[in-house]
């Protein structure tokens, strides 16, 4: 294992992607337990006061209705299942947005993304060996100092919203029963707030130091940067290999198909087009062969050597090695040009017999 002093390069595109492959990605969780607290107190402040009313509603028609109730099994089962609807309805919105915000939180953070290798089960976790030896390791020392930035931090603004807190408890005495559910949603909010305000701070900190970390952790040495372009060079010959087979064996194809053709269209140096009509498979002249320079000589020589006619006729064959590939048929846009072409042949190939 490589140590990081001498991880000087920089990531390469490859790396990043099988990091995050891995799941091993920049996040901060301080960052993310602070927005949810923050989003959490927010909701607090505006929903806790109807929560709260909703209990104490709740709770007066459950005590009111206890001289009423018939106590058995099965309507002491119904009654838990209905109390237990009712607060899941007065609970249920701020529990439902809670997860929301920790949801956009940690998309934002590292995009949506799933990673099942992040899930199997890492047995070097579980060795004692390792274990004692993360437990000592610099990382666990800036875990150690951060904790305890959090512990001072987060203690001492809880401490001072408190204090303020504490303050405006007695003046509860002197609310009637509506107005004290609201108010105490209002100071509760207030204290959480205050210290999600604080871990922002941390997390935001937090999430520098993470990113700064990770980018550290993905830097390679020369030997491997020089080794990943090995591998790609590598992948590059085989493709290219592969590659070169397939157009040679098209190739060997498409030379064979030429003695079938009816008709060579040529530039008359540079381009060779040979052409195929047969009405009961095609309802047009079909493109069998084409080639430039030495591909265009071989088609030539291979017509040539089969009695196949060779027509120079350069626009067309410029426009048939432009547009249609081998194959398929010729474009209606072509069809004079390639019919009178075919006419000429046929007309050369009745002579020819008839002399013959």
């Amino acid at each position: 294992m490589f140590d990081r002093d001498s991880r000087t390069e920089k990531p390469t595109p490859r790396r990043r992607h099988q990091a995050r492959e891995k799941g091993s990605v920049a996040r901060s969780q301080d960052l993310n337990a602070a927005i949810v607290l923050t989003g959490s107190s927010v909701l607090l402040t505006m929903m806790g006061g109807g929560i709260i009313a909703g209990l104490s509603t709740l709770l007066a028609r459950l005590i009111s209705s206890c001289g009423s109730m018939e106590i058995t099994m099965e309507s002491m089962q119904m009654q838990a299942a209905d109390q237990l609807w009712e607060v899941a309805k007065i609970i249920g919105p701020f529990m439902l947005a809670i997860m929301a915000v920790g949801l956009i939180v940690n998309v934002s953070q590292v995009g949506f993304h799933v990673s099942w290798k992040a899930a199997e089960p890492q047995w070097s976790r579980i060795n004692p060996l390792s274990g004692f030896k993360r437990f000592f390791s610099v990382r666990a020392l800036v875990e150690l100092g951060k904790s305890l930035a959090k512990l001072i931090v987060v203690g001492a603004v809880l401490t001072y919203a408190l204090l303020a807190a504490a303050q405006e408890i007695p003046w509860l005495f002197f609310m009637s029963p509506a107005q004290i559910a609201p108010e105490i949603g209002r100071i509760v909010g207030d204290v959480f707030l205050s210290a999600a305000l604080a871990l922002i701070v941390i997390g935001g900190l937090d999430y520098l130091y993470q990113r700064y970390d990770f980018e550290q952790s993905l830097k390679m040495t020369k030997d491997e940067v020089k080794e990943e372009a090995k591998q790609q060079d590598g992948d590059q010959r085989v493709k290219g290999k592969i590659r070169e087979i397939m157009i040679r064996t098209a190739r060997r194809r498409m030379m064979k198909s030429i003695p079938e053709a009816d008709v060579v269209i040529t530039n008359p140096v540079h381009l060779a087009v040979a052409i195929k009509y047969d009405r009961s498979k095609s309802s047009a002249p079909i493109v069998v062969a084409k080639g430039a320079r030495k591909i265009a000589e071989k088609i030539k020589e291979i017509a040539a050597e089969n009695g196949v006619p060779i027509i120079e006729n350069k626009p067309l064959a410029r426009a048939l090695f432009k547009t249609v590939e081998i194959g398929m048929e010729i474009p209606v846009e072509l069809y004079k040009a390639v019919a009178e072409v075919l006419a000429y042949v046929y007309r050369i190939k009745k002579k020819f017999f008839s002399v013959a």
